[in-house]
């Protein structure tokens, strides 16, 4: 479809790429702000500029890819995790992210900062490339200007971002309920996953606080008295518990309710799903105890 220059449908889509920019774009400008929040003054504008350089640059590819992108089998489950991911390394305070492996903290480098910075523009950037062609209807030079304009959005935003958090620490929850938000939404969108989701509607509220559980878990981990952190493991242990039982009767068609269960494994199976979990938690609390008390014994010698 064309849009004459100018015209009422040019000047309607443009505004409305503009909105678009302005919500969407915003989540780049945040996941920006808070990676490079931790970097020196100087160094922060360079991961603003280059973040922002690597934005666009990764929009501008998936504007020309998005379609072939979108059909490659378990894309959006990857991405979903990738922010999940991201989300951590965001909320990982600097001093576990010491001792984390799997998880570091907080960029403390350029480069390291960069590849962030990167990889969540790739992931998030494909609902903007989407939703801007919508909005385009097809107009390369409306595509072109929705890039430009959401260039100084980032770039601001950016800025304002690494302020907020200066006077607000706690915006950096923020950043993290964003990805985790982001990760929800691309995970129950994957083809692969899709159709299930929509025939086990219970799940998806599964899915979604085992995601935001483990994307947030560096946040409220560091504020948890000890005695309460092993909860941290054990909530999304038994989300992952039951959501597999779910998986396993819906591959074995079998009944997940006592009321309408039929056979002796459907009994079994549901008597496991709700009380399965007990020893192993009992277990975890045992070893963590151990474990505890190992490190007090070696901090005292």
């Amino acid at each position: 479809m064309e849009l004459d220059f100018l015209s009422a449908g040019f000047v309607s889509a443009l505004f409305a790429i503009v909105l678009i920019d302005l919500v969407l774009a915003g989540d780049n400008a945040l996941i920006i702000g808070l990676v490079a929040r931790n970097l020196p003054k100087n160094t922060q504008r360079k991961v603003i500029f280059w973040g922002t350089f690597g934005a666009i640059a990764v929009r501008a590819v998936m504007a020309i890819l998005v379609v072939y992108i979108l059909d490659l089998p378990g894309f959006m489950l990857a991405g979903g995790l990738a922010l999940v991911w991201i989300a951590r390394k965001l909320l990982t305070p600097e001093e576990q992210g010491a001792q984390n492996h799997l998880v570091k903290g907080p960029a403390t480098s350029f480069a390291g900062a960069i590849r962030t910075i990167v990889i969540a523009d790739a992931v998030m950037g494909v609902d903007n490339v989407l939703a801007i062609g919508g909005a385009a209807t097809g107009n390369v030079l409306l595509i072109v200007l929705g890039l430009a304009i959401s260039v100084p959005i980032i770039v601001w935003g950016s800025q304002l971002v690494i302020r907020l958090v200066d006077r607000f620490p706690s915006i950096v929850l923020l950043g993290g309920a964003v990805l985790a938000w982001t990760g929800y939404s691309m995970v129950v969108r994957e083809p692969l996953l899709g159709p299930w989701f929509e025939g086990h509607p219970a799940t998806r509220l599964v899915a979604a606080i085992l995601i935001f559980s483990i994307s947030l878990a560096p946040w409220y981990t560091a504020r948890m008295a000890e005695q309460t952190k092993p909860l941290v493991v054990i909530l999304p242990g038994v989300l992952v518990w039951m959501l597999a039982f779910e998986i396993v009767a819906s591959v074995w068609t079998l009944q997940m309710d006592y009321l309408r269960a039929t056979e002796t494994g459907e009994y079994v199976l549901e008597a496991a799903r709700w009380l399965g979990w007990l020893p192993l938690v009992a277990a975890y609390l045992w070893l963590h105890e151990r474990v505890m008390l190992r490190r007090e014994h070696a901090a005292r010698s």
